[in-house]
């Protein structure tokens, strides 16, 4: 039926485009959720309260570069599941962080750069999202690590974006200083590995991350806090610096570990619980070997430690019939099928991915 010629034009309402961007919005938060495996929009809204508590500059690169992540993986035209549910979110998130902190966060060349990251990393993202899927491994934070210790070994080549003077390259030397851990250095380590995710060193921002777990997932947080638990006992019992444990340095990874293993790819129990600890350790004790291999290029560690360890021990759980993918594995995310068969992943929405 033809319309009047002065009729209402087919296209979207102010209503829809409310909508559009609510929906946005729900985007953005969940992709900062998703830095620790957590599609939930309370918890990134906590998450993102505890960045502008380090410092409404941190807060800002964050948010923004998710957004930015975002809103670049939509005009692209990425899987629709994946932006929604934030997986093409908070690779981007981390990289804007990352420039901030390494360039220095009060500069305009920093801002540009990290915006042009932040494009970079969303196509990186769907190259690695299918690359790893022939062996049916997710992405992780593989993108932002391949672009962030890019940008860290160029960045002193180029003086327009690097501002700090000699580049950070350095031969490794041996550990120094006191290994004996006081209460101090136990509960400032505790938290503070929360906060490490994040490039930040403050105990409460890692605080306020374990209180987004906490929001989202009790048993997230409880497996968090083992993480972090097993990365300190760890590092101190093979002699890490009291001053490197009490900083979070040598716990975030085992943070992220724990979670991707326990819950995540990887059905939560007693068995899968004791396996994560294991990978735990394990990323503590490369966690220095990392920071060895990349100091002489001047480098950073950032989540290598945890990407190699969750590889290696999502691989082998295939071999493992006792250790069960979980369910929550979402479509196209490289989760490993149960029973370690190449089969179709299952069909249900996925919560929290990286």
């Amino acid at each position: 039926m033809p319309q009047a010629k002065n009729g209402p034009t087919p296209g979207k309402s102010p209503l829809d485009w409310g909508a559009g961007c609510r929906q946005y919005g729900v985007e953005v938060l969940r992709g900062q959720g998703q830095v620790v495996f957590l599609s939930s929009v309370p918890a990134g809204a906590l998450l993102t309260v505890a960045l502008f508590a380090a410092g409404w500059e941190y807060g800002l690169y964050a948010i923004a570069g998710t957004a930015l992540g975002t809103a670049t993986s939509r005009l692209l035209g990425a899987d629709r599941e994946r932006v929604s549910t934030g997986l093409e979110g908070f690779n981007a998130c981390l990289t804007a962080l990352c420039f901030a902190v390494f360039l220095g966060a009060d500069h305009l060349s920093t801002a540009l750069l990290a915006a042009v990251g932040c494009v970079v990393v969303t196509v990186v993202t769907a190259a690695v999202v299918n690359l790893l899927g022939v062996w049916s491994l997710p992405s992780l934070t593989l993108p932002y690590c391949l672009l962030a210790t890019a940008m860290t070994t160029a960045a002193p080549g180029f003086a327009r974006i690097w501002h700090h003077g000699d580049g950070l390259a350095a031969l490794t030397s041996a550990a120094t200083g006191p290994t004996s851990l006081g209460f101090s250095d136990l509960w400032h380590g505790f938290f503070a590995g929360f906060a490490e995710i994040f490039f930040m060193p403050q105990w409460y921002v890692g605080a306020l991350v374990l209180a987004a777990l906490l929001v989202a997932s009790r048993r997230a947080a409880a497996v968090a806090c083992v993480g972090s638990l097993a990365g300190i006992l760890s590092a101190w019992a093979l002699g890490a610096p009291a001053a490197r444990i009490a900083d979070g340095t040598m716990g975030y990874n085992a943070i992220l570990v724990a979670l991707a293993l326990c819950g995540v790819f990887l059905e939560a129990g007693p068995r899968t619980l004791g396996y994560a600890a294991v990978g735990a350790f394990t990323a503590t004790a490369a966690t220095p070997a990392m920071a060895a291999l990349f100091a002489p290029s001047g480098g950073h560690t950032f989540t290598w430690p945890f990407l190699l360890t969750t590889f290696a021990f999502l691989a082998a759980a295939r071999s493992f019939p006792g250790l069960r993918t979980s369910g929550a594995a979402p479509p196209g995310a490289g989760a490993p099928p149960a029973g370690g068969r190449r089969a179709p992943p299952p069909p249900p929405p996925p919560p929290s991915l990286c």
